[in-house]
């Protein structure tokens, strides 16, 4: 079973993610403010892990800070470390939820009269972490206290909280959380595939391969450790999930220099190579120091956000400027996968930062999720970038594998005609001596015979003569070396070669036709051109039927003379055609294949090329390429 390509593979597969997730996106994008929504909340700083929630309920009012969803989330004071939030439950129906879009904090608890409804268990939320809490209709009107604590610099909610049935908030929840995981979950399924199809690849492939597979399964993790549905779904095991989107990240970046690299070459001085070195140290920097702070139980939390985040987001920065500025480089020369790369990142970044510029007008209420859709179209145009390559090395194996069969041909056809010029030139050797002998004593002998002997010693001594004629080109044939070398005037040859045929052309009811530029000049031998032509044009004189017209056209080609014979005769099929220059080979019924033999290897002795076209019923044109002769 043949297996489909990567580009192809790859493609199918988001064209189905695509038309599959498509309606989650809509129902996401329709899930805005509704009427359930509460109006306002207030929040309450601590400095404490030890605070109740009857130490909350009995603070002050003044303790207390009013939040309204429109309005910028207090700023958390320096030295904080929980918030505690309240506001009052509206009347509810059976089977009620509470929905908050985005609480931070790693660990959460809610109370309502001073009960526990709701507990994290100190499972790692992630800052931002969407919440659900099942309600019941006695909660209606009641107090509803929040705690989050640790895990972030800022505290509290953004977004909305809202109160509704819990089937409506749960599809909400789900939609939501469960986008990302979707998303991650094909990018990571296409990087499988991939990788199965990269293992038939070669190695100058593989690597390339294997790049946008690590790129690939990079992305996946990360869109899928994003959602904030996975730390519900791992429970006490939602740190994980940080891990894996830190290798993830430790992964994706180097990757995506070394991808660009591989396409595009390593860039003037070198600095593609130099910064993907970089990356990889820097990478593997991040991951010892990842180690280290998990085996001292996080004490080294603060030291390594600042360095994997703070630094690691400059190092990206600094990242998407040098490939995008060198991609619109490659761009401007005419490069084809520099378009694609280009146009493939300009979508992703315009996408997120229209998404920022809505997050920001919207004081930070909105949910970015249409980032991962651009990232999509980048990840398409790396895949269309390797996909063209596959391309162009399937078409260049074409192109060796056709130049290899001529090859092949005319190594056959020159050994060939080594073996038949050997056996020619000694053969004829042998055999002209004897036919000349024979002839002589033919001649004198139709001296003494009467009319009717005298006739058939005619008749013999032509086909001598023949038989000489055939023997003269089996020579020229083996060796055609030309004797004497001279400057031809091709236009002054031509017209000679017109003029002792036109009266043959005439019997054959057809005209020969010179269309000839001035001062055409070629190297050779007069007498082997005038050969060579009179087999070509003779060739064509008894191809002619009625109103028959050769054009014999000469001009010049930059550094080349080129002549067309071109007759309104019979023509030749694809098969006759191929074997033209074959010896023995001759459309003529006692034709020997040694005209066209003789004049190939004359035309190759001045280093010049045949070229045919034909069609039966058309004609045929003969078009010689000969070096220009250099002016003295």
């Amino acid at each position: 079973m043949k297996l489909p390509t990567p580009k192809i593979a790859a493609t199918l597969l988001l064209f189905l993610l695509l038309t599959a997730i498509v309606p989650y996106g809509a129902a996401i994008v329709s899930a805005g403010s509704s009427d359930s929504a509460l109006p306002s909340w207030e929040i309450r700083f601590g400095n404490t892990e030890a605070e109740t929630v009857e130490e909350a309920v009995a603070a002050s009012d003044d303790e207390w800070i009013r939040v309204t969803p429109h309005n910028h989330k207090p700023e958390t004071p320096k030295g904080t470390s929980s918030a505690w939030l309240r506001f009052s439950l509206p009347q509810m129906s059976e089977k009620s939820a509470l929905f908050i879009n985005k609480v931070y904090g790693n660990s959460v608890k809610a109370y309502v009269n001073n009960a526990l409804v709701y507990d994290s268990e100190n499972k790692y939320n992630f800052n931002g972490s969407k919440i659900l809490i099942p309600l019941s209709t006695e909660d209606g009107g009641k107090e509803l206290y929040i705690w989050t604590h640790g895990g972030s610099k800022d505290l509290g909610i953004e977004g909305e909280i809202r109160v509704d049935r819990y089937s409506e908030l749960l599809s909400i929840y789900v939609k939501q959380g469960l986008m990302d995981i979707i998303i991650g979950m094909t990018f990571i399924f296409i990087a499988i595939v991939l990788l199965i199809c990269s293992l038939f690849l070669r190695k100058g492939f593989f690597t390339a391969g294997f790049l946008l597979v690590l790129i690939l399964l990079s992305i996946g993790v990360i869109v899928v450790t994003y959602s904030s549905f996975l730390p519900i779904i791992l429970g006490d095991y939602g740190k994980i999930v940080l891990v894996f989107f830190d290798l993830a990240l430790y992964t994706l970046l180097p990757s995506v220099t070394f991808y660009f690299e591989k396409i595009f070459g390593s860039g003037k001085k070198q600095i593609v190579t130099r910064f993907r070195k970089f990356q990889l140290v820097y990478s593997i920097f991040c991951l010892s120091l990842m180690v280290i702070n998990i085996l001292l139980s996080y004490q080294l939390e603060d030291f390594y956000r600042f360095m994997t985040a703070d630094i690691l987001g400059i190092i990206m920065i600094v990242q998407f400027i040098l490939l995008v500025s060198l991609a619109f480089i490659h761009t401007y020369r005419g490069n084809g996968d520099a378009i694609v790369f280009t146009t493939g990142f300009t979508i992703f970044a315009f996408i997120s930062l229209v998404e920022l510029i809505v997050y920001y007008i919207s004081r930070e209420s909105y949910q970015l999720y249409w980032w991962k859709w651009g990232m999509m179209v980048f990840v398409l145009s790396l895949i269309v970038i390797l996909g063209r390559r596959f391309t162009r090395n399937h078409e260049q194996l074409v192109e060796y594998s056709r130049k290899l069969e001529t090859f092949n041909n005319d190594l056959q056809r020159s050994e060939k005609m080594e073996i038949i010029s050997e056996l020619a030139a000694s053969v004829a050797h042998e055999v002209r001596n004897p036919l000349q002998v024979t002839r002589g004593f033919l001649q004198i002998l139709g001296e003494r015979s009467d009319y009717k002997e005298r006739e058939y010693m005619q008749m013999a001594i032509a086909e001598l003569d023949r038989a000489t004629v055939i023997i003269s080109d089996f020579l020229t044939f083996a060796k055609p070396g030309l004797e004497t070398i001279e400057r031809l005037n091709v236009s002054e040859e031509l017209r000679h070669v017109s003029g002792i045929l036109a009266p043959l052309a005439n019997l054959q009811g057809g005209v020969i036709e010179l269309n000839l530029q001035s001062e055409l000049c070629v190297i050779g031998s007069s007498a082997k051109f005038k050969q060579a032509f009179i087999n070509i044009i003779k060739n064509s004189i008894e191809a002619l039927q009625d109103n028959g017209l050769i054009r014999v056209t000469a001009w010049k080609s930059e550094a080349h003379v080129m002549i067309s014979v071109r007759d309104n005769g019979e023509g030749m099929n694809g098969s006759e055609l191929a074997r033209l220059g074959e010896p023995y080979y001759s459309n003529k019924t006692k034709g020997t294949g040694l005209g066209l033999m003789v004049t190939f290897r004359i035309i190759e002795a001045m280093e010049g090329t045949t070229e045919f076209h034909s069609e039966k019923g058309e004609g045929t044109e003969i078009i010689i390429k000969l070096p220009t002769a250099r002016k003295n």
